[in-house]
């Protein structure tokens, strides 16, 4: 495994952990981490036991953001500058498109490069006092299209612009008040806990056909298309549907594999 990053399989309920793992700079994320992060996803993708994925830091951060010490030597030139920023869209984009759920829990600084990432999972969850915030203003970085886009379809234009042109840090409380954050929790590995019991319990077909149909739609496409509509009679004819409908009839939970 990549030093700075901790990554263990699915556990019996099916939730694969992904930790930021140096506490010791806040977990700032390496470019050797971005560079790890696609082939991860890619392995986590193809697991059959995976339900869902649980990104989050080691200690008492989410992750300070990318590694500034390392931007004189490899972010130097627009060459350098270009390559590192493939890498870092490759980490987003990657974590974007799983299409197994992806729950961000996020204490301590969410700064950065690190917010960047907890954008590119599904849901997010954050203590109150946890500081959330995107600082390429700070840098003198014009922050890439595909999470600016990301950033603009969670938060609405308004939000997004205060957000990237300060620089300024939010706490957990006001990033779920803009919707930054899906909530602000005071125990948040109990409802983190919660949350992931309840998506590993759910239908998979379902669950993971809606999160592809979601991220259609975040794309751009405006109407339903073959694979939409494959998506959803393969649903159908799932052997989840039969034992939805079952369990509802049969006035029982639903055992879903």
């Amino acid at each position: 495994m990549t030093d700075g990053l901790e990554f263990d399989r699915a556990d019996h309920a099916g939730v694969a952990r992904l930790r930021f793992a140096r506490p010791t700079k806040r977990n700032a994320i390496s470019y050797e981490m971005w560079s790890a992060l696609p082939g991860i996803l890619a392995e986590l993708e193809g697991d059959v036991a995976t339900k869902a994925l649980l990104v989050s830091g080691v200690g008492s951060d989410f992750s300070a953001g990318a590694d500034i010490s390392e931007f004189g030597e490899l972010r130097a030139t627009t060459s350098s500058a270009a390559d590192y920023d493939a890498a870092v869209e490759s980490a987003v984009r990657a974590l974007g498109a799983l299409t197994k759920p992806s729950v961000a829990a996020i204490s301590g600084n969410c700064i950065g490069g690190g917010c960047q990432l907890a954008v590119a999972c599904d849901v997010r969850f954050a203590t109150p006092d946890a500081r959330l915030g995107i600082t390429p203003a700070k840098l003198g970085i014009v922050y890439d299209f595909r999470s600016t886009r990301m950033l603009v379809d969670l938060l609405g234009p308004a939000h997004a612009r205060q957000l990237l042109l300060s620089g300024e840090l939010i706490s957990g409380t006001r990033a779920a008040e803009i919707g930054l954050v899906n909530e602000a929790a005071a125990d948040l590995d109990r409802r983190v806990t919660e949350f992931l019991a309840a998506l590993c319990v759910r239908s998979q077909t379902a669950v993971r056909g809606m999160n592809d149909i979601i991220a259609r739609v975040l794309d751009g496409q405006v109407e339903p298309d073959a694979e939409v509509e494959r998506i959803r009679s393969a649903a159908v004819d799932s052997a989840d549907y039969a034992e939805g409908v079952a369990a509802f009839l049969q006035r029982r939970a639903p055992e879903f594999d």
